[in-house]
């Protein structure tokens, strides 16, 4: 979701090494040259994943953005974001190209009309939080 370098997904995979979770995947993972990471992150990452039994989603596909998009509307549900942040990343991310987060880019739209309309930033922020329980229900 362009939130973390490809560099932080080989550190991330040393860590796991490190911790004990060195499978051939997650290691080849670790092995990746911080020089260019992205030449060779791609035909890895599948495998390591899998034997993460975490899913893979080929990258720019809608799977991958939905998932990335309930990951970003649960860490707002702990509090690491807050609505409008999360509205403002959804919109900058898919505009309104995403069916499962239209919702979400409309209230982005909200917020921007909000000093020239009567209602206050709370109310959007509700909307939004309402969305936010939707998408990761």
């Amino acid at each position: 979701m362009g939130e973390r370098s490809d560099g932080d997904v080989v550190l991330a995979a040393c860590d796991l090494v490190v911790a004990g979770i060195d499978g051939p995947g997650v290691s080849a993972l670790a092995g990746v040259s911080l020089r260019r990471p992205w030449d060779e992150i791609q035909p890895l990452l599948g495998d390591a994943l899998l034997e993460l039994g975490l899913d893979h989603h080929e990258h720019n596909s809608n799977e991958g953005k939905a998932l990335g998009l309930r990951l970003m509307a649960r860490r707002t549900l702990a509090g690491e974001l807050s609505a409008r942040e999360l509205a403002a990343w959804v919109h900058d991310r898919f505009g309104h190209g995403l069916p499962a987060a239209e919702e979400l880019a409309r209230l982005d739209d909200e917020y921007d009309i909000l000093e020239y309309d009567d209602r206050a930033t709370t109310d959007v922020d509700e909307q939004v939080m309402a969305e936010v329980r939707r998408i990761t229900s």
